[in-house]
């Protein structure tokens, strides 16, 4: 997507598109490239020259509902260029709302479910429409008709794929403004989540777990390490799903010596200290855990199935272990309260993270609290699938506005920000938990960066009000 979507300061790779770009140079002759527009400051009044230069048959596209319209942009103006460049994409979005996405005409094909396999095929055989409705994962057209030929089976043994293809990128410029060092990257070490959160649904990669051998993930790392990368943002769902799993890769990681930072995606009742402990030791710098909400009444409602004894328990033996945690919380959730959400803040600053993010609950397509909203009338049309016919700028999704409008939940979430970050506490102990002078950089950069959202979107509710 080009440099106007830039909504952070961090610039991460493009782990899905590596991953295709990997798997499609060992197995077909084509020849991959990989444009990241943020990265390489590639605005829309640039993007004309860019493809001009590539000239490419085809472009391939993540699209993620909240970047659907800026994705059809991007069609369009591809195709304004050179009507012949077929345009591919792939994503969450495209696996809930197929038929719709394919009502926009720019778009020529979609890819379902894990792209690499689909994606070979379709390479090998575009234009063929009649062997393509033997191929499984792909939408098309025929015609005035709309091709499903269905998902495939996921993969089972992610060993088999090649490691993304960081040689892609300009994988030296990627960085994380909360990483110890930098450049940093990404990492799958495994795909899928067999949690069954009520707000949570990952169609293209499923409910089943599956994971890479500890061997197959060390390789990786190694190979990361070559390149000169220093930090490892590791993107499982949860990774320390499989606790010996987790523990074969920290004892390889020690053995080996390889000298990189990495964090991770857990849940507070996937931890211990004995596993903490070998982690830290094995490099890991971050946890970020999902917590969402600080009530029992509430965590049940979004079926996490977590307490708020495990999430103080898992927060205590990861800081005694000495890694960094990071908690998120939601508020706006089905029955919430202004009490339950003065206990979810009241949590946030008894845990008192390194870093916390707080967000407005949006009910997001598939998901079964979309589908609750639905039924209940909470959600009064399909929006959604509205929008994914005709996508039009200016859409804002509505929240689940039971208890609270719109406008109540977003202030709320400003004075929370404001009353999390720039409390004196967290200040202090920030400042004395400088590393280097560019951590202090990074994080005053970040804190300016927070106080002027903050500003900004105050500005913008008191002009809508």
């Amino acid at each position: 997507m080009p440099k106007e979507l830039e909504s952070g300061m961090d610039f991460l790779p493009p782990l899905g598109l590596m991953y295709i770009a990997s798997y499609a140079s060992k197995h077909t002759k084509n020849e991959i490239t990989i444009l990241d527009c943020p990265l390489e400051k590639t605005s829309y009044d640039n993007l004309n020259d860019k493809i001009r230069q590539i000239n490419p048959d085809l472009v391939g596209i993540t699209a993620m509902t909240f970047t659907l319209i800026d994705v059809i942009k991007v069609a369009k103006k591809i195709k304004s260029i050179n009507p012949n460049i077929k345009i591919i994409l792939g994503g969450p979005h495209v696996n809930i709302y197929p038929e719709e996405t394919m009502a926009n005409e720019e778009i020529d094909y979609i890819v379902l479910g894990e792209g690499e396999q689909p994606f070979v095929d379709l390479l090998e055989n575009i234009g063929n429409t009649e062997k393509l409705k033997s191929v499984g994962g792909l939408v098309f057209r025929d015609g005035t008709n709309i091709i499903n030929t269905g998902r495939r089976a996921f993969i089972a043994d992610l060993d088999q794929l090649p490691f993304p293809a960081r040689e892609l990128t300009k994988y030296q410029q990627y960085f994380s403004i909360i990483a110890q060092k930098n450049p940093t990257t990404t990492m799958f070490t495994s795909r899928g989540c067999p949690y069954n959160c009520l707000f949570c649904d990952r169609p293209h990669l499923g409910k089943m777990f599956r994971a890479r051998s500890a061997d197959n993930v060390i390789a990786e790392l190694e190979e990361i390490k070559k390149l000169g990368i220093k930090e490892v943002f590791i993107y499982d769902d949860t990774f320390t799903i499989d606790r010996q799993r987790v523990i074969d890769i920290c004892h390889k990681i020690i053995e080996k010596k390889i000298d990189i930072n990495w964090d991770i995606r857990a849940r507070v009742n996937t931890v211990d200290e004995e596993l903490l402990m070998l982690m830290k030791k094995a490099g890991c710098e971050r946890i970020h855990y999902g917590v969402e909400a600080g009530t029992e009444k509430i965590l049940k409602v979004l079926r996490k199935g977590i307490t708020i004894p495990m999430v103080k328990e898992a927060f205590r033996l990861t800081k005694k272990a000495g890694i960094e945690a990071a908690g998120y919380f939601m508020i706006g959730s089905p029955t919430e309260t202004i009490t339950d959400i003065r206990e979810t803040i009241k949590l946030a600053k008894e845990l008192f993270p390194d870093y916390v993010h707080f967000t407005v609950l949006t009910p997001f397509p598939a998901t079964d609290l979309y589908y609750k909203g639905l039924s209940e009338r909470i959600i009064k049309t399909d929006y959604w699938r509205d929008f994914s016919k005709n996508p039009k700028p200016g859409f804002k999704p509505p929240c689940w506005e039971e208890n609270f409008t719109r406008d109540e939940l977003f202030k709320l979430l400003i004075t929370t920000y404001q009353s999390y970050y720039l409390n004196p506490k967290y200040i202090l102990k920030r400042i004395r938990e400088m590393r280097s002078w560019d951590n202090l950089k990074n994080n005053f950069k970040a804190g300016v960066r927070l106080i002027s959202l903050i500003i900004k979107s105050n500005l913008s509710k008191i002009s809508n009000d």
